[in-house]
């Protein structure tokens, strides 16, 4: 089958592919040339404020701890060491006081009642004196240790002087002058006992009144420590997030916002980063990358400057193009007939005094002509799809098949084809967008080759339709000699023929005209490689808004 399809001109030299300049990055700041806010990257700022607020927790610890422990040790002297001691200095005055009672009746009446007092005095001493010195000893002050000493000296003193010499008086039944003397003489030294003993109640006070100064200054201490804490605490925090909001916070929002004007097209803002190392390093990271967009920029703006004179370039080549079309149809059509035409007159005027070589040299000069002629309306064609400013509108195909089979009446009838069209189920061929002209030469090309290239048997065409998706799909299938799968692109390259112009007649330019007629509509073409016999096309066309 005759194929045809664009003539494929030359590659013309494209705009240079844009080349950044050749320009190094400049390095980045170096770390010891930047401010010492910005030496530290973020994870060092924050492992630094973790070893600050370690440092802080643990102060606060041992001002707690120091302050519960002063406290204890305060309340612990004064509950567990004065006020004990105290109360036993009382109970010690009190056995005392029985036993001095207690002898004082008996010495003057001889009475074993009156030791009743003494012996209840005397057990008490002696359960009392032992404790007593444990909590002088434990309070470890040298005065009390002195003042329980002479107190202890006075009532041994009492005991021998008063206490048992009374005692073997009145046992011995002694003159009660005696006793009464010996009694006068006990009463001066019990006067001793007592005052030692009230000497060291009043040492005891004394201390008793400077421990719970001491628990007062602890307990105040405590106060103050634990509102130190938590002021403390909360410096470290204003601290902290000042520092966040300097080093990483604020400087993160200016970065920012300054990437945001980049980004909005201004790229000849500088972009700096503050704080943190890290962030400087994205700041500086950023103004590489917005330096390296500006020279990205300057070389496309060259490029374009390119592509605008290409682009007049190719209008004007285009328009040249146009001029040369219209001259090919126009000026270089009649030299083509005059050269038919006289040469096909001498053949006739002469043709008696010519040989037979001389008639089959004029006949090879005349049917040129012609095939140069038929070749230069084909090229005008291709070249005219889509130049024509001619509107689009809408098309029923029904009349763009029939005016295509009117076209080739002659040649159907001359070979007895058989063309048969199927709508698909509908009740005719559908309507369109597109050029009337444009799309008869289609069908009339597709229709034509398949009774061109037909085989033995009589030429069977079938034109049917497919909707596919947003498209109609077109398929135009014959029963002629079929094209190698090889050859499925070749065919619509212009001026690509597979068989000799002795074969088949035409211009190779057919198949090609029909792709970019197709391509002009917005659908596509291509050859069936899946059908076993004969040739198979199939094109689309895009459907229309309302059939959608």
């Amino acid at each position: 089958m005759s194929t045809s399809a664009p003539a494929t001109s030359p590659p013309s030299p494209g705009p240079p592919e844009p080349t950044p300049p050749a320009s190094t990055p400049p390095e980045r700041t170096r770390v010891r040339d930047r401010p010492l806010v910005s030496r530290l990257r973020a994870g060092q700022w924050f492992g630094v404020a973790g070893i600050g607020l370690a440092v802080v927790i643990v102060i606060c610890v041992v001002l707690g701890v120091a302050a519960i422990l002063n406290l204890a040790e305060a309340r612990h002297r004064v509950v567990d060491k004065i006020d004990p001691a105290r109360v036993l200095t009382g109970d010690l005055l009190n056995a005392y006081l029985n036993q001095e009672t207690g002898m004082r009746g008996f010495a003057l009446t001889g009475d074993r009642a009156f030791l009743q007092p003494y012996t209840i005095g005397e057990n008490l001493e002696r359960s009392t004196l032992p404790l007593l010195r444990q909590r002088v000893d434990a309070m470890d002050s040298a005065r009390l240790s002195q003042d329980l000493a002479a107190a202890l000296v006075r009532a041994e003193s009492w005991k021998r002087d008063y206490v048992r010499p009374a005692l073997r008086a009145a046992t011995t039944g002694s003159d009660t002058v005696r006793a009464r003397a010996a009694t006068a003489l006990g009463k001066q030294s019990f006067d001793e006992l007592r005052a030692a003993l009230t000497t060291l109640e009043n040492e005891i006070k004394d201390q008793r009144a400077g421990g719970r100064l001491d628990l007062a200054h602890a307990a105040a201490f405590l106060t103050a420590a634990f509102v130190g804490i938590v002021a403390l605490f909360l410096v470290a925090t204003l601290i902290g997030a000042i520092l966040l909001r300097r080093i990483i916070t604020r400087p993160l929002a200016r970065l920012s916002s300054e990437t945001r004007v980049v980004a909005r097209g201004d790229f000849s803002h500088v972009v700096t980063g503050t704080g943190a190392r890290d962030i400087v390093d994205l700041g500086e990271d950023i103004g590489l990358m917005r330096r390296r967009i500006v020279h990205e920029l300057e070389a496309l703006r060259d490029v374009n400057a390119q592509l605008d004179e290409q682009s007049l370039d190719l209008r004007r080549s285009n328009t040249e193009l146009e001029q040369f079309a219209y001259v090919a149809s126009h000026d270089l059509q009649e030299p083509l007939r005059k050269v038919a035409s006289f040469t096909q007159l001498l053949q006739r005027r002469y043709g008696d005094q010519l040989d037979e070589r001389a008639d089959q040299y004029i006949e090879f000069a005349v049917d040129g002509a012609k095939r140069m002629q038929q070749l230069i309306n084909d090229l005008l064609a291709f070249s005219r799809v889509g130049r024509v400013n001619v509107e689009h509108s809408v098309v029923p195909l029904e009349k763009v098949v029939s005016d295509a089979l009117s076209n080739l009446a002659d040649t159907i009838d001359a070979c007895g084809a058989v063309v048969e069209i199927e709508t698909g189920g509908h009740d005719e061929l559908p309507q369109v967008h597109g050029e009337p002209a444009l799309l008869v030469a289609v069908f009339q090309n597709l229709i034509g080759n398949a009774i061109k290239f037909r085989g033995e048997a009589p030429p069977v065409v079938r034109v049917s339709l497919t909707r596919r998706d947003r498209a109609w799909e077109f398929a135009v299938a014959d029963n002629g000699i079929g094209i190698e799968a090889e050859y499925a692109e070749r065919i619509f390259v212009i001026f690509q023929r597979l068989h000799g112009k002795d074969a088949y007649v035409g211009t190779g330019i057919g198949l090609a005209l029909c792709r970019k007629i197709v391509d002009y509509h917005g659908g596509r073409i291509w050859l069936d490689t899946t059908v076993e016999s004969g040739t198979t096309f199939r094109f689309t066309l895009p459907l229309l808004e309302d059939t959608e």
